[in-house]
């Protein structure tokens, strides 16, 4: 395994660009939110990346798979926690349609991934 190996990951690069993309939507959010909803909602979409991250950096394919079902989960807590957003009115139904459609692709990718380690 090359270094840093996962970065080549498709699923990495959107869970990444996901993290991106959810910082900059942050940026809109009222400063009462800055220390509760803004604040948990960058960590569990960093998350993701970074338990892709981390799981790869284990040596065995269970070890890798526990850390890409934490990062499942750290996904499904943005989504969550971008539905709870879009229903404050903090963002619109059609920018939560855009992360809602980036977030099943990424469910895909990391449920075709955790497969894939499951055969090896």
């Amino acid at each position: 395994m090359e270094k840093f190996y996962y970065r080549t990951l498709l699923v990495y690069q959107n869970a990444k660009q996901l993290a991106i993309d959810i910082n900059e939507i942050l940026k809109k959010f009222p400063d009462e939110e800055r220390f509760a909803m803004t604040s948990q909602l960058r960590r569990a979409s960093t998350s993701v990346m970074y338990n892709i991250a981390e799981g790869f950096g284990r040596y065995t394919n269970k070890d890798r798979i526990r850390f890409l079902d934490i990062a499942s989960g750290s996904l499904m807590e943005s989504s969550s926690e971008l539905e709870l957003a879009e229903s404050y009115g903090y963002i619109s139904n059609e920018e939560l349609d855009n992360f809602d459609n980036k977030i099943v692709v990424i469910t895909k990718q990391l449920a075709k991934l955790r497969s894939t380690l499951q055969t090896d």
